[in-house]
């Protein structure tokens, strides 16, 4: 595990299974420099443990910086379970990872996840007392990393697409989930036209009825002639495999380390060799300085300055956009 690729110094990885219930799982623990650790849990049919691993690792020390960027009094922590949520989701299954997250005696506080809700914390609550979601404020809709993101990208508009507004942008978002779909709500009201993917079929006709949203494959959406790709779903997307695919200008969204760490800038500077066509990836949620404007309007001058900041460390080569069908 230490040779592992994403391994960074964690100061815990702990395997876990129950026989009865079927669980499978495991919690990282990265970093408790500023608190105890904490992250959601995930439940997903991983390929195996080493792919499990990959992501409970990444994961974790993603919310180490989270924490930390937001000045909480958190450290980072993640779990995952392999299983298929929709199948293998049961009582005994969420009350096998209370005992589990019990076990570590505080040490880390999980929350809803990919393949987990408030109510499936309720249950792990019988048998833990280190889960979030037990205050009403919680249990409320809050989609404020949407917010987050439709505020970083009408910044990035402003300075990478010398936009002064979002009327007619193409947008290509991946996922319509607790991020995805109020961003298309936040895209749609001010002008920007839609193109989604998800594997959820119903969100999919949601977002299309209600937004408008021009509906493609999962794997269709890399590939889609746009101003901006917004990952809004699992990470690592931004890979090998999908890196040369992209048509679009610009990377912003939601995604939780949506970069591949190992080997991915090494893609993007292999492709600037024959390209003459830049894509700009904008961190949604970091800064490299402390440092602030003075300003009447923090939120927009803020991330004004943020994305230019930190455009020469994030600007990649990509292949050329073909010119869109006529």
């Amino acid at each position: 595990m230490f040779s592992h690729p994403d391994y960074d110094g964690h100061e815990a990885l702990l395997f876990g299974q129950d026989a009865a219930s079927g669980l499978r799982a495991l919690i990282a623990i990265h970093n408790t420099t500023l608190g105890i650790a904490f992250g959601g849990c995930r439940i997903y049919p991983y390929a195996g443990e080493q792919q499990a691993m990959t992501d409970v690792l990444r994961l974790s020390r993603g919310m180490t910086y989270k924490a930390a960027i937001c000045e909480l009094p958190y450290g980072g922590g993640k779990s995952v379970i392999i299983a298929d949520p929709r199948r293998d989701k049961t009582p005994a299954l969420l009350h096998a990872m209370g005992h589990l997250i019990e076990s570590l005696g505080g040490r880390y506080i999980t929350a809803d996840d990919v393949g987990t809700t408030l109510a499936d914390l309720a249950i792990m609550r019988e048998v833990t007392r280190h889960a979030a979601g037990a205050t009403a404020a919680a249990q409320q809709a809050l989609p404020v990393t949407a917010f987050g993101v439709f505020e970083a990208l009408r910044a990035t508009a402003e300075v990478c697409l010398d936009r002064s507004d979002l009327e007619g942008l193409r947008v290509a978002v991946q996922g319509l989930g607790n991020v995805g779909m109020p961003l298309c709500g936040y895209l749609s009201a001010a002008g920007a036209a839609l193109v989604v993917s998800d594997l959820d079929a119903n969100r999919c006709a949601q977002a299309a009825a209600t937004y408008g949203a021009t509906l493609v494959a999962p794997e269709e959406i890399y590939t889609q002639c746009v101003d901006v790709f917004a990952p809004a779903a699992l990470g690592a997307v931004l890979n090998d495999a999908t890196i040369r695919r992209l048509r679009c200008r610009v990377v912003c969204g939601g995604a939780t380390t949506s970069l591949r760490r190992r080997g991915t800038r090494q893609r993007w500077q292999y492709a600037a060799s024959s390209s003459c066509r830049t894509i700009w990836r904008m961190p949604v949620a970091s800064s490299t300085s402390t440092r602030k404007p003075s300003t009447t309007s923090p939120t927009r001058c803020s991330l004004r300055w943020r994305a230019s900041a930190q455009l020469p460390a994030t600007c990649y080569a990509a292949p050329p956009r073909p010119a869109p069908p006529r």
